[in-house]
């Protein structure tokens, strides 16, 4: 049995929110970012490899976890590469924030990405654009954001550097890595195996070439001790993350992924301020409110919308399909066929469900009941 949307939401948001700061944690004891990604990719590997071994009759074998039947597929090992990349980018920009600057410019970064992922998600994925109130509500995200930046006076160019890295790569990340999750056709599981151990197989070049092998070797053998829980917990938190994630990616649109992602940002905010000595002022904090306000109103409009989109599509599908003429020409722009969107909802619903005809774009028309019923027309 799968877990139900909002248990998958709620898992993201808790492991989401507590892994910045658990990071956050982690490399400051440990100041070798590369390094500590890499034990995260690996404990995430053996974490699917462990499942499926222990469960080896249920959903956790080797084809239940992977989609196929073997521990390596050459052929989904390249399909996935290109979205695994990403995430190896992504993640790593995102610790080298962390590790030059505090928690809050992450934030803010992280929370400029609606912005950008509305945008690319309505040019590349072919969706709607959000209406005058979401992009409204995206504004408010922004202004909050930009106003907590003003307020903190601890950036550095080194860090900025770092974080508009990070905000390009997220945005990609969060368009492309949606279509990888809908069409490779990998269970949730071996979404996360082959994800992680392409990162893992990606990392040693990244280590050699920052040099942090070498400053782990000099490091006193001593700050082990009080490196090893918050490197272990950052692991633990990994996997989490990279489960529910998948799963989120494959529930939710990316819009509304990202949204989730920027809202979870509030509980990083209080257990920040808990845990460290420097935190936001209380206009920097009014600020991230103001993001997090702004977020929850992109929701309330992007669902009014999607209720819309619904209401409007079940009005045309199961409207009057009988009284409606057989168009026999092709009409302009202002042809019902354009004013009631039929060409949308072909591309959408119609191909797959077998409702239509199966003309070009341009003169999709709608099958007629008897057609249907294999009738012969009067």
């Amino acid at each position: 049995m799968g877990v139900p949307v909002a248990g998958i939401v709620a898992g993201y948001t808790l492991s989401s929110s507590i892994l910045v700061i658990i990071n956050k944690v982690a490399v400051t004891a440990f100041p070798y970012p590369a390094i500590l990604t890499m034990l995260q990719y690996l404990c995430s590997v053996l974490f699917v490899v462990t499942k499926a071994v222990i469960q080896p009759k249920s959903e956790g074998s080797v084809k239940g976890v992977l989609g196929d039947s073997s521990w390596f597929s050459w052929g989904t090992f390249k399909a996935f590469f290109p979205a695994a990349l990403t995430y190896f980018i992504c993640i790593f920009t995102n610790t080298k924030i962390l590790q030059y600057a505090n928690v809050e410019t992450f934030i803010v970064f992280r929370s400029s990405t609606p912005i950008l992922v509305a945008i690319c998600d309505s040019l590349f994925t072919g969706r709607a654009w959000p209406s005058l109130p979401a992009f409204a509500s995206l504004g408010v995200i922004f202004m909050g954001a930009i106003t907590y930046m003003i307020t903190d006076s601890a950036f550095t160019v080194r860090a900025y550097s770092w974080a508009f890295a990070y905000l390009v790569v997220i945005t990609f990340d969060m368009i492309y890595i949606k279509h990888v999750v809908m069409h490779i056709g990998l269970p949730t599981w071996g979404l996360v195996y082959y994800n992680n151990l392409t990162a893992f197989l990606l990392s040693p070049p990244v280590l050699y070439g920052m040099g942090e092998f070498r400053g782990v070797i000099a490091q006193d053998s001593q700050a082990w001790w009080t490196q090893i829980v918050p490197i272990v917990a950052s692991c633990l938190f990994g996997v989490a993350i990279s489960y529910f994630g998948f799963s989120c990616r494959q529930a939710l649109s990316p819009t509304a992924f990202t949204v989730l992602g920027v809202m979870n940002k509030l509980i990083t905010v209080l257990v920040n301020i808990m845990i460290w000595d420097k935190h936001a002022s209380v206009v920097g904090i009014g600020a991230l409110l103001l993001c997090i306000l702004g977020g929850v109103l992109y929701e309330r409009a992007v669902k009014k919308e999607r209720e819309a989109a619904d209401n409007k599509e079940k009005e045309i599908k199961e409207g009057d399909k009988d009284s409606l003429p057989i168009e026999t020409t092709v009409h302009g722009p202002s042809s019902w066929n354009e004013r009631f969107g039929w060409r949308r909802l072909f591309r959408q619903a119609g191909k797959a469900n077998g409702e239509y005809s199966g003309v070009e774009d341009d003169k999709l028309l709608p099958m007629s009941p008897m057609r249907e019923e294999g009738k012969q027309e009067p």
